[in-house]
């Protein structure tokens, strides 16, 4: 199982990091230890001073592929739930301003914890229109709709395929909008898809 992750999808979170907005997908990967087992603490990483939440939107891919056509992606993807990217951004600042990779950035264990459960796509109002929402200690810090994303869903699925064979179980996460950032021991973070709470996570 392997976690895609799709960086710079929403335009305002773009801009809020003083990022070009991309004319195709930017994709990275993180490993499978970057899930939190469930009952697991979220201990706040030793390796970073500046710890940012972004909140994202997951695919849960359902069927073995590769080379997937846009008009056809819909067929790999039957649920979509929320996850949240953590990244440590005073070393994906100093890795990026000397052209290097993120991974010890944004593929840290434990750096992907995921919601309780994902929905089907047949439950949601419109899969093109899915609200979601983190919040901090009480406060909305972060609000989005999946029609704000630059690349859909489908256009993702066809263009990661390109590169990566999809194989059932992996995970694409989709992009944040805007809103990011830092957060510290004590908080507590909870993540909505069209109100729902899904996921719930205090940092230690």
């Amino acid at each position: 199982m392997k976690i895609i992750c799709i960086g710079r999808n929403y335009a305002e979170h773009a801009k809020e990091l003083i990022n070009e907005v991309p004319t195709e997908p930017v994709v990275f990967l993180k490993p499978e230890t970057a899930l939190l087992p469930k009952n697991h603490p979220f201990i706040y990483p030793d390796h970073t001073s500046d710890l940012h939440f972004e909140v994202e939107l997951v695919i849960r891919i359902s069927k073995l592929g590769k080379h997937i056509e846009e008009k056809f992606a819909h067929k790999y993807y039957s649920e979509i739930g929320i996850g949240i990217d953590f990244t440590a951004r005073d070393l994906q600042q100093k890795f990026k301003e000397k052209g290097l990779p993120w991974e010890k950035a944004k593929a840290f264990d434990h750096s992907a914890p995921m919601g309780r459960k994902f929905i089907s796509v047949s439950d949601l109002p419109n899969k093109n229109a899915i609200k979601f929402e983190l919040y901090k200690n009480g406060e909305c810090v972060q609000s989005g709709n999946s029609s704000d994303m630059i690349f859909s869903f489908d256009e993702i699925i066809a263009y990661v395929s390109k590169y990566f064979t999809l194989k059932i179980g992996d995970m694409i996460m989709t992009g944040t909008p805007k809103g990011v950032g830092s957060c510290v021991i004590g908080d507590k973070l909870e993540a909505y898809i069209e109100g729902e709470k899904l996921l719930v996570l205090d940092v230690k």
